[in-house]
């Protein structure tokens, strides 16, 4: 029955966590650029441009240099992905996602910690930040220096 009490004790403790991460100001700064970018018909007009040259980067990929495109595709390519990421309302966007991301890495790593230091912590944004090797280790086994 213990156990039983432990786990609700727990659950309920996540469950307000997930409550505070939902209420904070950097997930309502994320919710506002969402909203904003998903409202602008010319961001919208950029990330549809973007995935159908996404398409056919994909398609020019599976042949590299030998496909008779790939030089054309490459380029425009990096062109439609500069103009989508210079974009006003995207760019803030990426920034509120890398912001949220952010936070919630570092909840994962301050709960995985309480519980011990050579807990292996998954962090997306660790290639950005630290350093680090992107393997979200936390225990600088694979070679990368712990964060």
């Amino acid at each position: 029955m213990i156990a039983t009490m432990e786990i609700v004790d727990i659950l309920d403790k996540s469950e307000a966590l997930g409550q505070m991460v939902l209420q904070s100001e950097v997930k309502q700064a994320y919710d506002e650029a969402k909203k904003r970018m998903e409202q602008d018909n010319d961001a919208q007009k950029l990330i549809k441009e973007f995935n159908k040259m996404k398409e056919l980067y994909e398609e020019v990929e599976r042949f590299g240099r030998y496909h008779p495109d790939y030089s054309k595709i490459m380029k425009e390519m990096r062109v439609a992905k500069r103009e989508m990421d210079m974009h006003e309302t995207i760019a803030t966007y990426k920034v509120a996602e890398t912001n949220l991301q952010g936070l919630l890495d570092e909840i994962s790593q301050i709960v995985a910690f309480s519980v011990s230091d050579k807990v292996k912590v998954p962090k997306d944004g660790a290639l950005l930040t630290d350093g680090g090797c992107g393997c979200g280790s936390g225990s600088g086994g694979c070679g990368c220096r712990a964060s």
